[in-house]
């Protein structure tokens, strides 16, 4: 209330939200009026600066940001839309919007742009490998994000079994329908590590040729390395050349180090190595097998990998050794034998001497015959009466049985019978020298040194004691 006095002094009571009463000589004018409206509060300073404006803005961004990313990573961790197992293969050099679509298509992920936020939000945008994945049903996108990450890619495997020859290897390699790119040009024999190699898809042929020699490589520094210190073998080359002729000479892997023996005391007496896979390979190449049963006529054929003929080792490998070849020749069974044939049960049977090992030939032949050993073998006719003229360079040497591990006996003085050459199905004999007495014999067993110069059964002249020197 407001206090306010008339014209005689008494004090008026009125409202201030009215004007004035005038009396008398106001008039009209004595009439209620409102009060004067109230000037609104001036804006803070502080609130008009830009800076708060901005910042503000930017708040109001990450709210929205935070709601959207939280929408989109439940979206993102949920269930995925495959409904089976599949595999999706990305090829090398693939962007990530690639990825993301052939995601999205291949039925992986729902949606290929919340798959690129996503990633991009965890930082992995320029993570994702190349590859061929499986991706589990119902996968989220997580779940494919971590694997491409990951690079938990499919690995396909390849066996290359010990005694191929690399022209093998190739064909090996050739029929691969996972790897790709053209055949290589065939490696040098004996360069390649046999093995299983585990590889993804994409990988070349090519690739794969290059692997394997870089670990035949590796692997051959090492095994020279550990080598014993009496060995007749000049340099690794001689180790892997020298492997390949046991690898092909048994097929049992306690056998190899004790085969291996019998080649190093040859050489160690500079006996020929008389080694039917020698012979195989000088004739077949890098087939590494005849189509026909070894003849006698063969054991006489020069070539440069005929043990028969040449002394020492042949000029190089006859196939791709093994690890367990390989060490067996750098470590071999310290022994005095010089001859093995095969016995019957899947082995060999070893000698020392030359009226031994007649011995173990004999019960060999009599096994293919299907009979029992006889206690001593018969006396053996005039060696020149049997077999065609043989060479003179054939006559008179040391000689060695074989296992054969893929080919037929040894042709020359006190030579052995192998195991199981061509054994399932041996053709009929082909020109030259034939195979003597094969036929009807158990397990079809065909020996092309029976009844000629070359049996060890029918030559027992020469001396051990002396052994010559072959030039």
């Amino acid at each position: 209330m407001v206090d306010d006095r008339n014209d005689s002094g008494q004090p008026i009571e009125r409202s201030r939200s009215f004007g004035r009463k005038n009396s008398g000589q106001r008039g009209s004018r004595n009439m209620i009026q409102p009060d004067a409206v109230p000037t609104p509060r001036a804006r803070s300073l502080a609130a008009r600066n830009p800076l708060v404006v901005f910042g503000n803005a930017i708040v109001v961004i990450l709210v929205l940001a935070a709601v959207v990313a939280y929408v989109g990573l439940r979206r993102f961790d949920g269930p995925g839309p495959l409904t089976e197992e599949k595999t999706v293969y990305i090829p090398r050099g693939t962007g990530t919007d690639g990825i993301a679509d052939t995601l999205e298509r291949q039925g992986v992920i729902a949606d290929a742009s919340a798959f690129k936020t996503g990633i991009w939000v965890l930082h992995h945008s320029n993570d994702l490998k190349a590859g061929e994945y499986a991706f589990k049903p119902r996968a989220s996108m997580v779940d494919v994000m971590d694997i491409l990450v990951e690079g938990k890619s499919i690995q396909h495997s390849l066996t290359i079994p010990e005694g191929l020859t690399s022209q093998a290897v190739v064909d090996r390699l050739a029929q691969d329908d996972i790897l790709t790119g053209d055949a290589p040009p065939v490696p040098p024999e004996g360069s390649i590590l046999p093995d299983t190699y585990k590889f993804e898809r994409g990988t070349t042929r090519a690739q794969m040729v290059s692997r394997m020699e870089a670990e035949q490589k590796a692997l051959v520094e090492q095994v020279w390395k550990k080598r014993a210190s009496n060995l007749p073998l000049k340099s690794p080359a001689d180790l892997v050349t020298l492997a390949s002729i046991v690898e092909k000479e048994t097929g049992k892997a306690d056998e190899r180090p004790h085969v291996a023996s019998v080649f190093i005391n040859r050489l160690q007496k500079n006996m020929r190595l008389q080694s039917d896979p020698t012979v195989i390979y000088g004739i077949a190449g890098g087939k590494g097998r005849l189509d026909r049963p070894l003849q006698s006529a063969d054991l006489g054929r020069p070539t440069p990998f005929n043990t028969y003929l040449i002394a020492g080792l042949p000029p190089s490998p006859i196939a791709n050794p093994g690890r367990a070849a390989m060490e067996a020749v750098a470590n071999p069974m310290a022994t005095k034998d010089l001859y093995f044939v095969a016995d019957g049960s899947g082995g060999h049977a070893f000698a020392e001497t030359l009226d031994q090992h007649n011995k173990n030939v004999s019960r060999w032949r009599q096994l293919q015959q299907g009979s029992e050993p006889a206690a001593a073998p018969a006396p053996a006719p005039a060696a020149e009466t049997f077999g065609p003229p043989i060479p003179a360079k054939l006559l008179g040497r040391q000689t060695k049985a074989k296992s054969g591990k893929q080919t037929p006996a040894e042709a020359a003085p006190a030579v052995s019978v192998p195991s199981t050459v061509n054994s399932a199905n041996p053709p009929a004999p082909s020109s030259g020298q034939p195979v003597q007495g094969g036929t009807g014999r158990k397990g079809g067993f065909e020996d092309p040194v029976e009844n000629t110069k070359h049996d060890p059964l029918l030559d027992n002249t020469f001396d051990l004691n002396s052994p010559q020197t072959v030039q």
